[in-house]
């Protein structure tokens, strides 16, 4: 015969088993740390390379011009040459002109009077319009 009783006491026996475990509440984990690197701190002031002292003006004794008084004279037979030769004309000269005697363009003329004759050279380039509307270029003392 079977005994019921036997089999009741088995099962109680693993429910009270169980039982303890079922009561226990599991612990719940705290607030993670970031996952990133950790800090070895702040690195010390960097060193910088010492300034120069700024260098003195050149003596009395065999000092140079300035370069903004030098005025070279153009190399023989170069456009500089011819373009100078033709605005110290009396009457001056036509951009035309200036454009015939150097093969450039009116904008490169224009410029190298700006930039060449009355910039690098320090002349000062007059400029006037005739009443036919055609603009002469001379240099003026």
């Amino acid at each position: 015969m079977i005994d019921l009783n036997s089999e009741t006491t088995e099962a109680t026996a693993t429910a009270a088993a169980k039982a303890p475990e079922a009561g226990k509440k599991k612990a719940t984990p705290g607030a993670r740390a970031p996952r990133v690197a950790k800090s070895e701190g702040k690195p010390g002031k960097k060193t910088t390379a010492a300034k120069k002292a700024p260098k003195a003006a050149p003596k009395a004794k065999g000092a140079k011009a300035p370069k903004a008084a030098k005025a070279k004279a153009a190399r023989e037979g170069s456009k500089t040459e011819t373009i100078l030769g033709l605005l110290k004309r009396s009457g001056g000269v036509t951009l035309k002109e200036l454009i015939k005697a150097t093969g450039w363009q009116a904008h490169s003329v224009r410029g190298f009077l700006s930039a060449v004759v009355g910039k690098k050279m320090q002349l000062t380039v007059a400029s006037t319009k005739a009443e036919n509307g055609e603009r002469t270029y001379s240099l003026t003392s």
